[in-house]
């Protein structure tokens, strides 16, 4: 069994998450948000809510606490709250992020670039990759509300493939990076629906 500490657990991306790995695996989930009135239909003998910011440094070590895994799905100061989330794991001892991030922070989209828009995702994504933690970086295409799983990844250094990709799919992919110890570990995977 593995022990899942989501944060920023109310994202459009995370909420598909947490129902795939309720539905499909024996994880045990915190889940910790700002507001945790957003959340519904919560078990409670397996999902634990923590109400807190993200850069929330003390806060967020207590809730680091057991768990086995942190998936970050975040919006907002995102160079930061990857210092916090990165300082909160290794003061805990935690190895294993899987962090969704963005395409084009490579510039590895064909015939596209991304100018400043992207450069928070840059950033936290950089600081990530320079860290001792066992990361997973996910750098998703725009996301659809298609009901399938049809994905396939890319690594950093190759040309982003595609264009869109459905939460339903990213969340696939996450459910098997936690509970699959050592699965894509230093590693930055474009996610995209096949073309």
């Amino acid at each position: 069994m593995t022990n899942v500490l989501i944060i920023g657990a109310n994202g459009s991306l995370a909420r598909v998450a947490i129902d795939m790995f309720l539905n499909e695996t024996d994880a045990q989930l915190t889940l910790y948000l700002r507001n945790s009135r957003r959340l519904r239909n919560i078990d409670p003998n397996r999902v634990r809510v923590i109400e807190g910011d993200v850069i929330d440094l003390e806060k967020l070590k207590e809730a680091m606490n057991g768990q086995d895994v942190v998936y970050a799905n975040l919006s907002g100061n995102l160079e930061q709250m990857a210092k916090t989330i990165v300082e909160a794991m290794n003061t805990t001892g935690l190895k294993r992020l899987i962090w969704i991030s963005s395409m084009g922070i490579y510039d590895e989209v064909p015939g596209e670039r991304h100018g400043n828009i992207l450069n928070p995702y840059r950033k936290s994504a950089a600081f990530i990759e320079a860290s001792d933690l066992d990361y997973t970086i996910l750098r998703p295409g725009w996301f659809t509300n298609k009901d399938e799983i049809d994905y396939e990844i890319t690594q950093k250094g190759e040309p982003f493939k595609g264009h869109d990709v459905s939460r339903k799919s990213i969340a696939d992919l996450i459910v098997k990076l936690a509970v699959t110890p050592g699965l894509e570990v230093h590693s930055s995977l474009g996610v995209n629906k096949p073309v």
